[in-house]
């Protein structure tokens, strides 16, 4: 009978640590358990505004447990005045230095999805919606890889029998202090607002292969001078399948040899190889670069390299002059020096003596 009291005894206890955590009471319970609430993504994630809730723990959050753990200003806004809302746990994707924590609310039937990004001590970082339904005739989902970068994506058929369609992709990605946009493709293009914009058009183009190389006005790639002559900027952009298929991809190549590069760049799974063969370049993807591009095409073409215009060289003017004229023109001109003329003396009053006081001089003949 002892023993079999100190079983149950042993067997409430355990069953006491592996009780899960109650999320919808309002009783306070620790960050790491709040933590553990989100189950571990092991894996690449994807979900719609269709099948969102049935991927999410069925368990609601209290909201007396998001108080103690996300700032009001993020609460409120997820809340959107509405105390009705309820919240799930998603799951969650642990790295070196952030959990990331996705977080489902739901609120008048419009379905939300918020990454929570907090450090290892479980403070709060920062957050990002990623899905939010609606009921504007798209088709609303994400997905997300371990890196992690988290794609945002709408999408709606305008024609089934040739399988087209219109989306938009976004893709995001936490950089130490918030989100950034890293992919952003869309074959919803304004015609007015259709023009590419390179950020490489006006740096120096003095190296071997520097300039731009084009298969059309829409795939194209650019090379700049880099620091050394070893080194080039590049801004490779494509437009496949009627535009149903857009990657950018910005970076620094380095020569390896006289003919080849490659842009590597640390903790990007993203590998390219450059081939130069004259005036073209071929491409060729290496690693991932699926957040990069569509899914549907790759970075693996040839491209001509444009030629530059000619720049206007200005010739000096050439004027034949006879050699008559030359010696003439050579000849000095003689001047006239103007003689400079003495200030007129004033004229002194003439006195007309008489005869008789005018002195004689003997000799004189003019003189009587």
């Amino acid at each position: 009978m002892r023993i079999f009291c100190i079983s149950i005894a042993i067997l409430t206890l355990l069953s006491c640590k592996h009780k899960a955590t109650d999320l919808n009471s309002d009783a306070p319970i620790k960050p790491n358990q709040f933590v553990a609430a989100f189950k571990v993504l092991e894996n690449n994630f994807a979900a719609s505004d269709s099948s969102i809730l049935s991927l999410a723990d069925t368990v609601a959050i209290n909201h007396k447990q998001l108080e103690r753990f996300i700032p009001d200003t993020l609460l409120k806004r997820l809340l959107a005045d509405d105390r009705k809302a309820t919240f799930h746990p998603i799951g969650r994707i642990d790295k070196t230095n952030e959990v990331y924590l996705l977080l489902l609310s739901v609120h008048n039937k419009k379905k939300t999805v918020t990454v929570i990004v907090q450090d290892k001590k479980n403070v709060f970082l920062a957050s990002k919606q990623i899905l939010l339904s609606s009921d504007d005739g798209y088709k609303h989902s994400f997905a997300l890889n371990r890196e992690p970068t988290f794609f945002v994506l709408r999408e709606r058929i305008i024609s089934e029998k040739e399988s087209k369609f219109k989306f938009t992709k976004t893709g995001w990605a936490y950089n130490g202090k918030t989100f950034i946009a890293v992919v952003n493709e869309s074959n919803e293009r304004n015609d007015n607002l259709n023009a590419i914009i390179n950020p490489l058009d006006t740096l120096p183009r003095e190296n071997m292969y520097s300039g731009n190389y084009i298969e059309d006005d829409r795939n194209f790639i650019s090379l700049r001078d880099g620091r050394t002559s070893q080194e080039y900027l590049f801004f490779l952009h494509i437009d496949k399948n009627d535009g149903t298929c857009v990657g950018e991809l910005k970076g620094e190549m380095k020569m390896t040899d006289s003919t080849h590069a490659i842009y590597s760049f640390g903790g990007d799974p993203c590998v390219i190889d450059f081939t130069f063969d004259r005036n073209i370049i071929t491409i060729k993807e290496k690693g991932s670069c699926g957040n990069r591009r569509g899914m549907d095409c790759f970075f693996e073409d040839a491209y001509t390299k444009k030629k530059e215009p000619k720049k206007k060289v200005i010739k000096p003017v050439t004027v034949k002059i006879p050699v008559a004229n030359i010696s003439k023109m050579l000849t000095p001109v003689k001047t006239k020096t103007i003689p400079k003329t003495d200030k007129k003396k004033p004229v002194q009053p003439s006195v007309i003596m008489p005869k008789s006081a005018a002195p004689k001089a003997e000799g004189n003949p003019y003189i009587n």
